[in-house]
């Protein structure tokens, strides 16, 4: 069994299902979003998306690295106190959590060089911890399926 999430999600043979898996999670949490922030998320969300063929499932792909890091440390508390499920844990702490899923997002936003993409994650920003914040027990259970 795998010791740390690094080990766990980032395999050879589990990496490509993970990215596939949070593919999935993100496009049916942008689905479920409603009202005019919805409509907003989901323009971003199609920007992104179509901005060129496997552009996307790039962009995860360079994220989940950095997004288990950032996990890393909750998985390892988790763990330590004994398990149950991860997805409520991670709500449980889910300003911390989303903050530090924020940080590698934003830092992408710096860094990148696509205009189209920073201008559709600067419109949604705002709104992203909260987004993140209900995700949360989904993406435990997409970590947990892994790595548990």
């Amino acid at each position: 069994m795998a010791t740390t999430l690094q080990e766990a999600l980032l395999a050879p043979g589990t990496k490509p299902h993970v990215v596939a898996d949070c593919q999935a999670l993100i496009d049916a949490e942008v689905d479920a979003k409603s009202g005019l922030s919805g409509a907003g998320l989901k323009v971003a969300y199609k920007a992104v998306t179509s901005f060129a063929s496997g552009y996307y499932q790039s962009v995860i792909e360079n994220m989940l690295p950095d997004m288990v890091a950032q996990l890393e440390r909750f998985w390892a508390d988790f763990v330590a106190a004994g398990g149950g499920s991860f997805g409520d844990y991670l709500a449980k702490r889910s300003d911390e959590v989303s903050e530090a899923l924020l940080a590698v997002t934003d830092r992408m936003g710096r860094e990148s060089s696509r205009a189209t993409v920073v201008r559709a994650y600067n419109a949604v920003r705002g709104g992203a911890a909260k987004n993140i914040q209900a995700a949360l027990p989904n993406l435990g259970a997409l970590v947990q399926k892994y790595a548990g």
